[in-house]
């Protein structure tokens, strides 16, 4: 159970900041020292934490007894079960396991998984469903709900377009190596664009080397088995994304958690790894890895990246960044949380990030050290296996780096990334100053609201979309059982009428309480 604690950050962090100017690698005086701000994490008031638990009790009592109707023949199960000739063997389907899904997510499904029918820039386009059986089938009514604002995608800096003129440099490369490659770069798929990109990255960062990858997920689940195993320590941030997870539990090292952003919790772990080693033996550990994330894409926070470096290099460990949310979303460049607190980015030993996000495309990157990036090449099993990226794909990406450096002969890049912050604040002041509870750092352009209570998840984003505003809404058991909640993410190409119809929406529809206890009411009664 690697990430079981529960968090226990209600607080303001404490502000950090950087003196000195760092250079990256190529000596540009870029990585300017920056005050921190601070993430907030302010706790609901008691009356709402009562109501949410006094939810989920009632949730479960309506639960186990529709189970029992179901299981006496009252009530038909949609779900799937044994057929009647296997139910001496070993159950393939385990019933009590999915007692959540059953009762409580059937109930809010149409909330996810909306079909889009449209570019998903700012706006998009939603096909129309309407379900028969309460959610656990859907049809399409061939209605369109057109011009939706989109406050769900991390198209951060607007680069999901399909502006021709921008597009030109994707349709040429298209046209001369196609779409597919068919071969991994080991074998016969490494072309000429891929080095490209790899360059480019690299330069991009700061950093001697970089390694691109066709899948965001698997760049962090297939890389860390290679660089850690049995005898070596992960030590990971309670909060890490499940790719982060998944691949330490992949690669055979033992797993300690600790406290989110907490350098206290953290240095008691490697206090603890250095003088006592490895379990039984007390033998030394092989490695210590530190692993933690820019941009925390639930909570909104920033990572303490000048105080854990501190604690690195004081316990002689390393440390694994994964800038999928931070990088091109913070920092005066757009060049993630490393620019963002004036830290040289040849400090940190792994740099990770996806180009699925502030790139408008897919895949993802390792950078850092020449040696580290030559051994993956090798080693890891996304690079050997993996078929390589498609070429448009790579342009794409190669258009986006370069608009951001402003090597296109454009200032469209910075304009993206100054809009990006204007906006990000702009937003958080604005439903704060409404006195709603707001997650994360001033500068993340992840927006957490808090709903609490499970019968306003589904209500929520029900009629937001109503209002042509889609917004994700997030539960257990991606966020802990009290602190439900919708995710803004903001991007560059929001206008401020956009985000005003959304700041007015929200607020004609969590501050009426009456309108509050009217749809958990009946979230209730449809349980």
């Amino acid at each position: 159970l690697l990430h079981c604690h529960q968090r226990n950050c209600h607080r303001q962090r404490p502000v950090a900041s950087r003196r000195v100017v760092q250079k990256n690698g190529n000596g540009d005086s870029f990585y300017q020292p920056r005050v921190r701000g601070e993430d907030s994490f302010e706790e609901a008031p008691m009356y709402v934490a009562v109501m949410t638990y006094m939810g989920y009790g009632i949730v479960i009592l309506f639960g186990y007894f529709r189970d029992f109707l179901r299981a006496v023949g009252l009530e038909k199960c949609h779900q799937a079960q044994e057929r009647e000739e296997q139910k001496d063997f070993v159950p393939l389907y385990q019933d009590f396991e999915n007692f959540y899904k059953r009762n409580l997510y059937m109930r809010v499904r149409d909330n996810w998984n909306r079909p889009i029918c449209s570019l998903p820039g700012p706006v998009f386009d939603v096909m129309e469903r309407v379900s028969d059986d309460y959610n656990w089938t859907f049809r399409l009514t061939g209605k369109t709900i057109e011009n939706v604002i989109n406050m769900g995608s991390y198209n951060y800096l607007g680069f999901a377009e399909n502006n021709v003129d921008f597009l030109k440099t994707v349709a040429e490369e298209t046209r001369q190596y196609g779409v597919g490659v068919c071969s991994t770069r080991q074998e016969l798929g490494n072309l000429s664009i891929h080095e490209k990109l790899e360059r480019l990255v690299a330069e991009f960062l700061g950093v001697e080397s970089a390694m691109a990858f066709g899948m965001g997920f698997a760049t962090n689940s297939m890389n860390i088995p290679a660089l850690v195993g049995k005898g070596c320590l992960i030590l990971s941030d309670e909060l890490n994304h499940t790719s982060l997870i998944l691949g330490a539990r992949l690669s055979g090292a033992t797993i300690r958690v600790f406290k989110h952003n907490n350098m206290q919790s953290l240095e008691k772990l490697l206090k603890e790894a250095i003088c006592s080693g490895q379990p039984r033996t007390h033998r030394g550990w092989k490695k210590i890895l530190i692993m933690v994330e820019g941009i925390y894409s639930m909570e909104g926070s920033l990572v303490r990246l000048p105080e854990i470096l501190a604690l690195k290099k004081k316990y002689k460990a390393y440390l694994y960044l994964d800038e999928a949310h931070s990088i091109g979303a913070v920092g005066p460049t757009g060049r993630g949380v490393t620019e963002h607190f004036g830290v040289d980015p040849n400090e940190v030993d792994v740099l990770m990030g996806t180009f699925t996000k502030s790139f408008g495309a897919t895949g993802g990157y390792i950078a850092g050290k020449k040696e580290l990036v030559d051994y993956l090449r090798s080693h890891s099993h996304s690079a050997v296996y993996a078929t390589a990226m498609s070429p448009p794909v790579v342009e794409q990406i190669i258009r986006a780096i370069k608009c951001i450096m402003g090597v296109d002969g454009t200032t469209e890049g910075k304009q993206q990334i100054r809009q990006l912050s204007e906006n990000t604040r702009y937003l958080r002041s604005r439903l704060k100053e409404m006195g709603f509870i707001i997650y994360g750092n001033q500068d993340s352009p992840v927006v957490p609201l808090l709903l609490y209570l499970p019968g306003k998840v589904g209500a929520f984003s029900r009629a937001m979309l109503k209002r042509k505003i889609g917004v994700v809404v997030v539960g257990f058991p991606a966020t802990p059982i009290a602190e439900a909640r919708a995710r803004f993410c903001v991007s560059a190409a929001h206008t401020r009428e956009m985000l005003d119809k959304v700041i007015n929406y929200n607020t004609q529809h969590l501050t009426d309480l009456s309108y509050l206890l009217w749809y958990s009411f009946v979230f209730f009664l449809n349980c």
